[in-house]
């Protein structure tokens, strides 16, 4: 199983950029989807953004969004570096929340949250308005 530690949350002004990493241990990311997902007080943990494990052919590196943070939040990947990146712009109040980072040994195209079978301990992000 894959261990994830999550860094770069804080506090910021509505409008600006947080950059969220995660590092893997334990094995590779390149064999797993990774996903990002964040959890507000008193509500579900909810879907961000995904990246779609390397060497499915049709879906090598794919990305893909919560429409509610579309054009705002990119996904990335560093494989030599093993670690998974969320960069978030023109940050929002309701963007605050604990981020976590996620992986699934799974080859579905956006897996739902419970094949996600590793799970970072989360970082917070606070958005002031």
């Amino acid at each position: 199983q894959v261990q994830l530690v999550e860094s770069g949350g804080g506090l910021v002004q509505a409008g600006g950029s947080l950059r969220l990493s995660c590092a893997a241990s334990g094995r590779t990311i390149s064999n797993y989807g990774m996903g990002w997902f964040r959890q507000a007080p008193g509500k579900e943990r909810e879907f961000v953004a995904g990246i779609s494990r390397t060497g499915i052919s049709w879906t090598v590196g794919t990305t893909y969004y919560a429409d509610s943070v579309k054009g705002r939040f990119t996904i990335s990947r560093d494989v030599p570096k093993n670690t998974v990146y969320l960069q978030m712009n023109s940050l929002k109040p309701e963007d605050t929340a604990v981020y976590y980072c996620a992986a699934t040994g799974g080859t579905r195209y956006k897996p739902p949250l419970h094949e996600y079978d590793s799970w970072g301990q989360g970082t917070q992000v606070t958005v002031s308005s």
